[in-house]
């Protein structure tokens, strides 16, 4: 419950910094430095919840092992390398977004100011949602219980590992949808909660999977509309 706790207010704490940029408080960044810190943030909040299953399911069978006096290792652990690999991911974000800025790509609000651009943002999250990679991946961020039987690692180090592993199958799974801020605004938490409780969906409930098709379907044809306009 502590644990559980603690995930919570870091959530919220992301969520309220991202909805202070996003009223126009602090203003786009104009350094790689800043976006970075500013992309990191939006992925506590926007991966966090999802990621959520699996942290609890590693915290369980390791309160299990220390019932029976077996090595124990906190769930952070686990979540440290998660974030270890979004963390890497933003960095990359940030890059991106630095050469739309350096390229007057970019409005104000940080989205991008050609509709081609956009357009083929949407058109390939769109296609992304339907390949044979993305359901694998997505097969996997299911499916916590698998996750452990066949991915389990001993110690504090394996725990990380384990963090970075499921962080792959998840960075596989959402890479495309977390580039939609910039085609959207980055600076736009309503958004960014669209695509946060998108994932949970998909992610977690029943036919999530084919909730994410349909969508891809609708992101398809919005991204072939915008180009060809």
């Amino acid at each position: 419950m502590i644990f559980l706790a603690g995930a919570g207010g870091l959530s919220a704490v992301a969520w309220l910094y991202l909805a202070r940029i996003g009223h126009g408080h602090v203003h786009g960044p104009a350094s790689f430095e800043i976006a970075f810190v500013m992309w990191t943030i939006m992925m506590i909040a926007m991966m966090l919840p999802s990621a959520l299953p699996f942290v609890w399911a590693f915290g369980g069978e390791h309160r299990r092992r220390r019932q029976q006096n077996l090595p124990y290792v906190s769930a952070a652990v686990f979540l440290a390398g998660y974030f270890a690999l979004w963390t890497a991911f933003s960095a990359l974000a940030a890059a991106l977004q630095q050469t739309l800025h350096d390229a007057a790509m970019l409005s104000p609000r940080i989205s991008t100011t050609s509709s081609i651009f956009t357009g083929a943002i949407l058109l390939a999250a769109g296609i992304y949602q339907w390949t044979p990679f993305k359901e694998s991946c997505l097969r996997h961020c299911r499916s916590p219980l698998s996750f452990l039987l066949s991915d389990w690692r001993e110690g504090s180090w394996g725990a990380f590992r384990m963090g970075i592993d499921h962080g792959l199958f998840c960075l596989g799974c959402c890479w495309l949808l977390m580039l939609l801020p910039l085609a959207s605004g980055v600076m736009n938490p309503a958004w960014m909660a669209a695509i946060t409780v998108f994932i949970l969906i998909e992610k977690a409930a029943p036919g999530g999977q084919w909730f994410g098709k349909a969508a891809g379907a609708v992101m398809a044809g919005a991204g072939l509309w915008m180009m060809a306009v």
